[in-house]
């Protein structure tokens, strides 16, 4: 009596662990029948059934599935999208969508200082369509034949350009202004540039006969050109040593970027290491007329508000038919001696036309773009190909673009 008061006073007997009744003999063993169910093999899902766990297996193949192709179609597959609107109103987008992209700085100052001969008249054609449909104000000037200026005439030019309504694009053939020097804010300044000789004989047969437009323009430029100077032949101009033809004058895309001292305008090397100096510290971009598409993308790429969709409107069989109407008419090709007359004494020319080509070539590898260059004429015999001279762009290490567009606009 005293051992089941002891128990709680039942007549049932505690309940023990299967395995110490069989041990005690008091109930069949896992292998010898009755009630008790053999352990699954699978230890670790001890609640799944075989089927369950095909299931889940397939689960798992139609997820990494789903993952393939939202990798390869670069964003979710649309069946799931589907699935989604068809389940109600999702943010999935919102949540798992592409990264918004960086917003660069907006330049709303840029002035092109555009090079007389070098394409300027097809930039500026595209520029009057930009800026009515992206609304900058694009502000010309008629002065053509003045790119030297005084001391006043920079101040004067500098004030109405800075006050001018923002955001705005500033072109004329006029030599580099340091607007800081007179204490305005430096603009984003931007240019293109050609082979020396190129540009020196379209200048020189534009003067005389103008181009494809059929207005006369060249009489209007040179209205007191004698008539044997119209029709002087260019050998002759370049053998015998005319003004026309010999330095300064040929020393001409250089005062570009140099700028406004009296130097810039004396061939010789202060003024080209000053020109190139201002070209790595105030233009965002020089290009090179032979690769003008390219030239364009980039324009597009830094300056988004200016030039989005230009190299679709530069394609545009309409717009090749005005831009055709502004090549030079009777141009020829002067003889091979005068030709090397022409290099030797455009020397500092061209040593800074292939410092910018160079440069250019680097700016185009480190946004991808590869060079569809024409196969390039013979250098100069004088010419000393520099150390980072290379007709096409080097392998450099990779550099945050972004980053450098934000260097490159605070300056």
């Amino acid at each position: 009596m005293k051992k089941k008061q002891q128990h709680g006073g039942g007549d049932c007997p505690a309940p023990r662990p299967p395995a110490a009744a069989a041990a005690a003999g008091g109930g069949p063993g896992p292998g010898q029948g009755g009630g008790w169910k053999r352990r699954r093999p699978l230890s670790l899902l001890p609640f799944l059934s075989l089927r369950d766990y095909g299931f889940c297996m397939a689960a798992l193949l139609l997820f990494c599935l789903g993952s393939l192709f939202y990798q390869l179609n670069g964003g979710p597959p649309h069946f799931l999208l589907d699935l989604r609107h068809y389940l109600g109103n999702s943010t999935y987008l919102d949540d798992h969508g592409p990264p918004p992209q960086k917003v660069l700085p907006f330049p709303s100052q840029v002035v092109y200082n555009r090079v007389g001969k070098c394409g300027s008249r097809t930039v500026v054609l595209l520029l009057r369509i930009l800026s009515e449909k992206h609304g900058f104000n694009l502000v010309t000037s008629d002065i053509h034949n003045k790119t030297r200026l005084t001391k006043n005439e920079q101040m004067e030019l500098i004030k109405n350009i800075s006050t001018a309504e923002q955001p705005y694009l500033f072109t004329r053939h006029v030599h580099f202004l340091n607007f800081s020097r007179f204490g305005g804010d430096q603009p984003v300044y931007i240019n293109i540039i050609r082979d020396p000789v190129n540009r020196f004989l379209s200048n020189y047969f534009f003067r005389r006969f103008g181009d494809w437009r059929g207005e006369q323009n060249h009489m209007i430029r040179t209205p007191s050109m004698r008539q044997e100077e119209r029709y002087l032949d260019i050998n002759v101009c370049i053998l015998e040593n005319y003004p026309e033809c010999s330095n300064p004058r040929l020393f001409y895309i250089i005062p570009y970027f140099c700028g406004q001292h009296p130097r810039c305008r004396e061939p010789g090397e202060w003024a080209l290491e000053r020109a190139k100096l201002n070209v790595n510290e105030n233009f965002l971009l020089v290009g090179i007329l032979e690769e003008l598409e390219d030239v364009l993308l980039l324009l597009e790429r830094f300056l988004p508000h200016y030039f989005k969709d230009v190299l679709s409107i530069y394609k545009n069989p309409e717009h090749r038919k005005l831009g055709n109407l502004t090549v030079t008419v009777k141009k020829t090709v002067p003889s091979p001696e005068a030709i090397q007359i022409l290099y030797q004494r455009m020397r500092y020319e061209y040593e800074f036309y292939y410092y910018v080509k160079e440069q250019f070539h680097l700016l185009k590898r480190k946004f991808g773009l590869k060079s569809h260059i024409r196969k390039p004429r013979p250098r100069p015999e004088f010419f000393i190909p520099s150390p980072l001279e290379t007709e096409e762009p080097i392998d450099d290490e990779e550099e945050d673009d972004e980053k450098w567009l934000e260097d490159i606009y605070k300056r």
